[in-house]
């Protein structure tokens, strides 16, 4: 999962229920064998051969080589599903930023789609190539690559925070030189600059993180077992259970929102209005909003998530926020308008922006010192250098067989240390030479600084994913902001400056640790790296134009579309400007006491984390995630309303039946996801063709009924 402040708030909470779909594969493989789960742990006690093998079961099976693993088929696939999942990801990161981690969903469409091509040409006899789980998981990696670029190319925060729409939100720095809006021709320009050079930053320390370190990586740890399961003859079985259960869901899901729509003819109108928890509530955005999206998304997010959105929804719309609005006049003039970043959206905007830098700022130093402590063990260590791994006492163990086959394909293909740098270079002297033309503002020197410290930067950020599965991508994107911003200045376009130098970081960051993430997965799958590496080119390269017209189909669709209020808002564009603001002019701007709460929620996320860490894991688990209770602030609770129902409703069923949940949760929230994302589709043509719904749903008080009774009696 991600969210735009750039952390997955726990282990394997991205994989989609990632634990639960590991001992499914286990036990499927337990299965396969003939053995009890009794007989596989006394294997494993006495050190012998009995552990289940995930590579027995293909034993006999031919490994296709890399070329044949890159198939035509599969990149078709993927680019349908690219345009899907970036339509999914483009919605989310315009409204709540919330983006989980689709691996899962890409490697079980991935598989039905491939598997219904195959199924009908051997059908009518054309078949010619069987279909693998290494093609199956070269359709995951490009699918995700290209994804990823609607989440780091930041059209839901630095991209659009340039934009007119937003800088008028800001009401500061809105001069012409910190302004660009988006086209189609420089955003796609921009990303093909920015975006490969993450690629080539970490490909000579994949042997290092994935075989030395054992980084884990639980969303493509998860998403291997997943696809292996599909592929074995056990796993037909599970994975046509689950295909269909996605199925049904996603049709589901896109005929209800396609229901919705007939009744949004105006403003407040349809389901998304309906005052659930009564009008009162509603003004404080208390209700739900009958999202299929927001549910599946809330099953596939952790418990502790969904309830720490809650809480910060409770504690924002239902104390802070009244309680501040009360000071009208007081702490804040009362003739300002509602989008005055001097009123109460200034407390709202910097309060969460304090809690989100609070966080991530923790969580950055903390990867950090894990990184050094960890590469300064290496180093004083006395391990050996053979090519076999060795456990944590030094003593060299007997590799299993799956193991040994692992590695022998990880092995095989090798990527030249020599071509990771030139292409580094390469790509960077390009970038260099032509984001300075896009940018003006963002002078090439600025750019040769990101770049020197990129590196460092993205082996921090993959590390830390190896290990917990978060993602720092955007908090090293907003130190980017925050020095470059301050370097260049207020007078000299910093605002602007900043935004662009926070794109081409993050790009840099969110790339890198994603394919080290695919490495894990073919690792587990026997993909072969070099096959991982051209299908995340591709998967890139896809990205890099399909997420911007996407962009452009929500923008020219939706003409509100980043103001306050919308349909599709894109609150943390705001919050990226105004902390581009802040880099380049101070804190001399903000309303009364907005300072001081900004301080006191900035040590209470530091404080949270650390109590997170230092008591007991059986009691952090139960404390709450300041990221996640930041998200509300400006969001409103809507949203965490429809993901704590999606988490009600996957305790329900664990607690009625857990083996089916586990099996069949994330297949159902991948069609509640999949099917609400591709509504959004059809949904931005008819409001490009200005076909209207022919029905207004609103929801009113008696008092105000009445007076609409008598305003129609009179004028009739």
């Amino acid at each position: 999962m991600r969210i735009h402040d750039g952390a997955n708030p726990e282990a394997g909470a991205g994989a989609g229920g990632g634990d639960e779909e590991m001992v499914e594969a286990s036990e499927l493989r337990h299965r396969h064998r003939g053995e009890s789960k009794e007989e596989e742990e006394e294997g494993e006690e006495t050190g012998g051969e009995t552990t289940a093998s995930i590579e027995r079961a293909f034993e006999g099976k031919r490994v296709p080589g890399w070329r044949e693993q890159l198939t035509f088929r599969a990149f078709a696939v993927s680019l349908v599903l690219s345009v899907l999942f970036n339509v999914i990801v483009m919605k989310l990161s315009l409204t709540t930023g919330i983006i989980p981690s689709l691996n899962v969903a890409a490697g079980l469409l991935g598989y039905f789609f491939l598997q219904t091509w195959t199924k009908a040409l051997e059908w009518v006899g054309l078949l010619k190539l069987p279909f693998t789980r290494q093609e199956n998981t070269v359709i995951q990696t490009c699918v995700v690559a290209a994804s990823d670029i609607a989440f780091s190319g930041g059209f839901g925060t630095y991209l659009f925070a340039m934009s007119e729409t937003i800088a008028k939100q800001a009401s500061e720095a809105n001069d012409p030189q910190n302004i660009k809006n988006p086209k189609l021709g420089w955003m796609i320009g921009f990303l093909f600059t920015v975006s490969f050079l993450g690629l080539f930053a970490l490909v000579p320390l994949r042997k290092i993180m994935i075989v030395d370190y054992k980084l884990i990586y639980p969303s493509g740890t998860a998403t291997a077992f997943l696809i292996n399961g599909f592929h074995t003859p056990l796993g037909d079985k599970l994975a046509k259970k689950q295909v269909k259960t996605l199925g049904k869901f996603f049709l589901f899901s896109f005929l209800w929102g396609f229901f919705q729509w007939f009744y949004t003819a105006g403003d407040d109108c349809g389901f998304q209005a309906f005052p659930t928890l009564g009008l009162k509530a509603y003004q404080n955005k208390f209700y739900f909003d009958f999202s299929a999206i927001y549910v599946g998304v809330g099953m596939i997010c952790p418990y502790i998530v969904n309830i720490s959105l809650l809480l910060g929804a409770i504690l924002s719309w239902g104390i802070m926020w009244p309680l501040i609005g009360n000071q009208k006049g007081n702490w804040y003039s009362a003739d300002l308008p509602p989008t005055s970043m001097r009123g109460l959206k200034g407390y709202q905007v910097f309060i969460m922006i304090s809690v989100i830098l609070g966080d991530g700022i923790y969580n950055f130093l903390k990867v950090l010192i894990r990184t050094v402590s960890s590469l300064t063990s290496v180093l004083r260590s006395k391990k050996s250098t053979a090519m076999i791994p060795v456990s944590e006492d030094d003593h060299p163990t007997t590799i299993s067989l799956d193991e040994e086959r692992r590695l022998e394909f990880f092995y095989k293909d090798q990527i030249p240390k020599s071509f990771s740098l030139v292409g580094y270079v390469a790509v960077a002297a390009v970038s260099i030479a032509t984001v300075p033309h896009i940018f003006p503002q963002l002078k090439w020197y600025y750019i040769l600084v990101v770049y020197v410290f990129a590196p460092v930067l993205a082996f921090c950020n993959a590390y830390g994913m190896g290990l917990t599965d978060w993602s720092l991508a955007s908090t090293y994107g907003k130190l980017a902001i925050f020095t470059i911003g301050a370097w260049a200045g207020a007078s000299d376009g910093g605002v602007l400056a900043g935004l662009a130098a926070c794109g081409v970081m993050m790009n840099i960051a969110s790339t890198a640790a994603d394919l080290m993430q695919d490495f894990k997965t073919g690792y587990l799958t026997l993909a072969s790296p070099r096959s991982m590496f051209v299908s995340q080119v591709i998967g890139t390269a896809m990205g890099c134009v399909t997420a911007p017209c996407v962009f452009w189909l929500f923008y020219k669709a939706f003409r509100d579309i980043g103001s306050s209020g919308s349909e599709y808002p894109a609150p943390y564009a705001i919050v990226f400007r105004n902390m581009a603001i802040l880099g380049v002019d101070g804190f001399s701007s903000l309303p009364k006491h907005c300072l001081t709460l900004c301080y006191v929620f900035f040590a209470a996320a530091i404080l949270i984390n650390l109590v997170r860490d230092l008591v007991p894991k059986k009691a952090a688990r139960f404390l709450p995630i300041p990221m996640a209770m930041a998200i509300p602030f400006y969001n409103g609770p809507y949203f965490a309303i429809d993901m704590a129902l999606g988490s009600l409703a996957l305790f329900v069923w664990e607690a009625v039946n857990k083996a089916e949940a586990d099996a069949s949760a994330p297949a159902v929230a991948a069609g509640l996801i999949c099917g609400d994302g591709l509504w959004t589709l059809p949904q931005s043509v008819l409001a490009l063709a200005k076909v209207k719904p022919p029905i207004c749903m609103k929801f009113l008080s008696r008092t105000t009924n009445a007076k609409v009774d008598a305003f129609i009696a009179t004028s009739s």
